[in-house]
């Protein structure tokens, strides 16, 4: 450990999905996965999410008759792009990558298992509202920066990092570390809302 205790790694849906084969997958997602274990080790405090969807997800555009896979919908919380089923409850793919050290961690966040709401973020389901406890953990642990890594970065780390920093938290995105969708421009939106909000990056963006 190098790296003071008040400093968390946050490492984000790193799963099967979102790697080469997945269901979901980001392009090289897997390659962060041996940096991802080499932070681990400047960490005192790790934790890891977990996308964990019930079959009947209403993101899963299979649950919208006449739907497609990007396709957007409107929700009670907002507009939600229909994804394809992915990272169901129990599923090989929604296991922890095999190379991704996970022993270590002190806490895994498991979100999106409400059907009727979808969770980007390792704070807060996408009404906004709806908390996942993980802020709380990390101030009783005496935590205020964050460093965040893994799978999307324009979609789950995006919408963490500007969650965290809304809630006081110094972040910084590993860039490097991260790999992103960019579905329709949403990369060079997600560096834009999330410098607004103040959150550092460090590394640089991989090209894909």
């Amino acid at each position: 450990m190098t790296r003071p205790t008040n400093e968390a790694l946050i490492m984000i849906d790193i799963q099967n999905d979102f790697c080469s084969g997945g269901a979901l997958a980001v392009e090289h997602g897997e390659q962060i996965v041996p940096l991802v274990n080499e932070l681990q080790n400047e960490f005192a405090v790790k934790v890891l999410t977990q996308d964990w969807h019930p079959q009947d997800h209403k993101s899963f555009a299979d649950n919208h008759e006449g739907k497609q896979p990007y396709e957007m919908t409107e929700m009670p919380y907002g507009p939600q792009v229909l994804w394809p089923s992915h990272c169901v409850q129990g599923t090989q793919g929604a296991a922890f990558h095999k190379d991704l050290k996970t022993d270590g961690a002190d806490l895994v966040v498991r979100k999106g298992f409400r059907p009727h709401i979808d969770s980007y973020s390792a704070f807060f389901e996408n009404d906004h509202t709806t908390s996942t406890g993980l802020s709380g953990y990390l101030r009783e642990r005496g935590v205020d920066t964050l460093h965040m890594v893994g799978l999307a970065t324009d979609f789950c780390v995006r919408f963490s990092a500007v969650d965290a920093a809304k809630q006081g938290f110094n972040v910084i995105v590993h860039l490097d570390a991260c790999r992103a969708i960019d579905l329709n421009g949403s990369l060079k939106e997600a560096m834009d809302e999330m410098q607004s909000h103040g959150v550092k990056f460090s590394g640089e963006m991989v090209a894909q």
